[in-house]
């Protein structure tokens, strides 16, 4: 145990069978349960499991009969973690790709009370990942990023594609997991669900590490992030409408939906204006040339005072 709380550790995995021992040898003694699911795996990764849990009883395979993603591989471990009453439940990955000896500075804000969750952030200064990570998948991060601020309403966090985290059984029981991505891409998703909620959340430092041979992530930078962006776009619009329209009413809800309606509005009655004067050699009135502006200028204020309340209330 730690500070007197029972630790769990999820380990969702996917023909990990090189990877998987060291992920699994190094795990430290302050973990109580260790939950490796698998998620129908092709190689040996489940003997590896099973012949390290021989002499770990902490370790315990649980195993999907259909490939559901690294998702519900999480889910999964979450929900048996909490059945077994771990109070706060750590997620890495079984590529050994994320430190397990700074865990503590993932549980101790969780067990503090201070929030519910906690994520890893490779960029923080002096943790090497600008330098480390390929500048392919450090664009798609930034961009990734960008995009899960608006669409959590988590406005502070970077790196959220880092599947580094610990959680609270509290946080575990409240979530409705059946409505979350299951693929990859859940990191963002479970932010927008715990917004939803009401938890708060946290960046932690933590290295960034990278085995010379061995492409430990699947991640494939741009790609990736186009992929996942119309995941973000619907995990906004149902955020914003469960928990500030009907959960309880928040002006921003009424801000966002003004600013996304008049900004594009005008932005395309401004191409319109364009076309008909630079095409059609059509005279445009200072009139129309005003209500252009005055669409663009107010959609701009409405979104920005919704992101200002947005991140008032995810503070």
């Amino acid at each position: 145990m730690y500070r007197d709380k029972k630790i769990g550790l999820v380990i969702p995995a996917h023909n990990e069978e090189r990877l998987i021992r060291p992920t699994l040898l190094n795990v430290p003694e302050l973990i109580d349960a260790v939950y490796v699911v698998d998620d129908v795996s092709s190689d040996s990764t489940c003997d590896v499991v099973n012949e390290l849990a021989a002499d770990d009883p902490r370790i315990h395979l649980l195993k999907h009969e259909v490939n559901q993603g690294p998702g519900q591989g999480i889910i999964t471990g979450y929900q048996q973690a909490s059945a077994d009453d771990c109070e706060v439940v750590v997620v890495v990955g079984g590529d050994y790709q994320m430190p397990l000896e700074c865990v503590t500075d993932f549980l101790d804000p969780i067990i503090n009370g201070e929030v519910d969750y906690t994520k890893g952030n490779r960029f923080i200064s002096g943790r090497g990942a600008f330098d480390r990570m390929p500048k392919i998948r450090l664009i798609g991060n930034m961009l990734i990023s960008a995009l899960t601020k608006i669409s959590s309403g988590y406005f502070k966090v970077v790196d959220v594609v880092d599947g580094y985290t610990a959680i609270s059984k509290r946080a575990i029981d409240a979530i409705r997991w059946d409505q979350a991505w299951k693929g990859y891409g859940y990191p963002m998703d479970f932010l927008v669900q715990l917004n939803m909620r009401g938890f708060k959340v946290r960046d932690v430092a933590r290295d960034a590490i990278y085995l010379e041979g061995e492409r430990q992530s699947q991640i494939k930078g741009i790609r990736y992030a186009l992929k996942v962006s119309p995941m973000l776009v619907r995990g906004f619009f149902w955020r914003i409408v469960n928990r500030y329209l009907f959960r309880s009413f928040h002006p921003l809800a009424i801000f966002y939906l003004l600013g996304l309606a008049l900004l594009p509005f005008g932005v395309l009655y401004g191409a319109v204006l364009l076309y008909k004067e630079q095409f059609l050699q059509m005279d445009v009135t200072s009139g129309q040339s005003v209500m252009c502006a005055l669409f663009v200028i107010t959609g701009l204020q409405f979104l920005l005072f919704a992101m200002l309340f947005d991140m008032q209330e995810s503070s």
